[in-house]
C-alpha cells in the first residue's frame, strides 16, 4: 500500500510556465492508474515516489515506511525505497546483456539467491534463451518484459524482501496493438503470480480500461477524479474530465422545466430542445452541460420535420472507424453507426438526429 500526499511548485520563470502538482491518494493491491492528458503531473507523481524528485512538502509512505516526510525531514534515497522503475524508454543498460541488467538490479541478494532470483524471472518473462543479447538486439517487447523483470527482481535480501511497489511510465507507448496486448498479458502475470502492486501512468483511457482496477484522473497538476474505471466513464463528474475522457458529445444547455411526478425535465440545447430525466438539484434556468457518448444517438435522412427529442442537423464530415463511422455535424455534435446502416444514406446532407431521454445526462 501506497499513501502519497504530495506538493512540488516549479516557479514561473522568463520562459517557462509555473506548475504545482498538489495530489494526495493510496494505491493499493493489483493497478491503480494515473490517467490525464500529457503535462497533467502523472510522471512527476512517480518520480516523487521514486526519490527522483524531492517534493516540497508532503509525506510517502509505502507499507507503512516512512520514504519521504517534509515535517520530520525524511528523504530516502532510491535505491532504499525498493520501488520498481520501468521507464517509457525502458533504459536498459546498453553496455549489459539482458541477464547482466537483471543480475546488476538484483545485487542486494546474495550470489546464490541473486542468480536463482534472475533464471526464475528470466524463465516467467519467457527471455531465458534470449538472456545473452545486449538491449540492441532485443525486440520492443522483448526490452518491454526485460525492463519489468528486472523492476520486480530488485530490491534485495538487504531491503527485506525486493521490490514493494512496481512504477510503469507509459510502458505501453508506441508499441503497435500485437505488443500493446503482450504488455497487458504480462502485466497481468506480475499482479497475478508476483503479487505487486503496480501504479502506471498513461493517457490512454483503453489501457485504463484494460489494466485498472482503480483510477485517478489528473488533470493540471491535481486529482480530479478517483474510481474505477467504470465509475469514473459513467460518471465524470466535471465537464474537464469528460473532456479529457474523450468519449462524450458535451453540449452547453439550460434547464428550461422540471417535473419530479413524471420524472422529467425540459432543456434547451442551442437551437433546440429536449426532454431528458429530471434533475435533482437543479433549478429552472441554470446552465448545465450534457454529455452523451455518440453511439447513444440515432440518425437518420431528413424526410420531415423534427419529432420529439430530435434536430435537424447538417452533416459536415464522415470519419471512419474500426468498426464503423462517425458523422460530424455542423454543430460539433457526433453519431457514431455501423458502416451498413450510413451506406444506406450516404448521399443525405441534412439528418435528424435523435436524443434519447434515457442516454442524456447532466454535469
Amino acid at each position: 500500500m501506497i499513501e502519497a500526499r504530495i506538493r512540488k511548485r516549479f516557479r514561473q520563470g522568463r520562459e517557462s510556465a509555473g506548475f504545482t502538482l498538489d495530489v494526495e491518494f493510496e494505491a493499493g493491491p493489483g493497478v491503480t492508474v494515473l490517467f490525464g492528458a500529457s503535462g497533467a503531473g502523472k510522471t512527476l507523481t512517480l518520480d516523487c515516489i521514486a526519490g527522483f524528485v524531492k517534493p516540497d512538502e508532503g509525506r510517502i509512505l509505502l507499507d507503512d515506511v516512512i520514504l519521504f516526510d517534509a515535517v520530520s525531514g525524511v528523504n530516502l534515497p532510491p535505491r532504499e525505497r525498493r520501488c520498481g522503475y520501468v521507464f517509457q524508454n525502458y533504459a536498459l543498460f546498453p553496455h549489459m546483456t539482458l541477464r547482466e541488467n537483471l543480475t546488476f538490479a538484483a545485487g542486494g541478494w546474495p550470489r546464490a539467491e541473486r542468480r536463482r532470483k534472475v533464471n526464475e524471472v528470466l524463465e516467467r518473462f519467457r527471455l531465458a534463451d534470449i538472456a545473452g543479447r545486449m538491449p540492441h538486439e532485443l525486440s520492443g517487447g522483448q526490452k518491454q518484459r526485460g525492463s519489468i523483470a528486472r523492476a520486480l527482481v530488485g530490491g534485495g535480501a538487504s531491503h527485506s524482501g525486493g521490490t514493494r511497489i512496481l512504477l510503469l511510465d507509459e510502458p505501453a507507448q508506441g508499441l503497435d496493438a500485437p505488443l500493446r496486448e503482450e504488455f497487458y498479458a504480462v502485466l497481468r502475470q506480475v499482479k497475478a503470480e508476483f503479487g505487486t502492486p503496480a501504479l502506471l501512468v498513461t493517457h490512454s483511457l483503453e489501457e485504463c480500461c484494460a489494466l485498472a482496477d482503480y483510477m485517478h484522473v489528473v488533470s493540471a497538476g491535481r486529482l480530479a477524479r478517483s474510481g474505477t474505471p467504470r465509475e469514473v466513464i459513467e460518471e465524470p463528474g466535471s465537464a474537464d474530465v469528460a473532456r479529457l475522457l474523450g468519449l462524450y458529445n458535451l453540449i452547453s444547455g439550460e434547464v428550461r422545466a422540471l417535473d419530479p411526478g413524471r420524472n422529467r425535465s425540459r432543456l434547451k440545447l442551442g437551437e433546440f430542445e429536449v426532454e431528458a430525466r429530471y434533475l435533482p438539484g437543479r433549478l429552472i434556468g441554470d446552465r448545465v452541460t450534457v454529455y452523451v457518448r455518440p453511439a447513444e444517438l440515432r440518425a437518420s435522412p431528413k424526410d420531415g420535420r423534427p419529432g420529439v427529442n430530435q434536430a435537424a442537423l447538417v452533416l459536415r464530415q464522415v470519419v471512419d472507424l474500426a468498426e464503423g463511422v462517425r458523422l460530424e455535424f455542423e454543430s460539433g455534435i457526433a453519431v457514431e453507426m455501423t458502416r451498413a446502416d450510413y451506406a444506406l444514406s450516404a448521399a443525405a446532407r441534412e439528418w435528424l438526429v435523435e436524443f434519447p431521454a434515457s442516454s442524456l445526462r447532466v454535469l
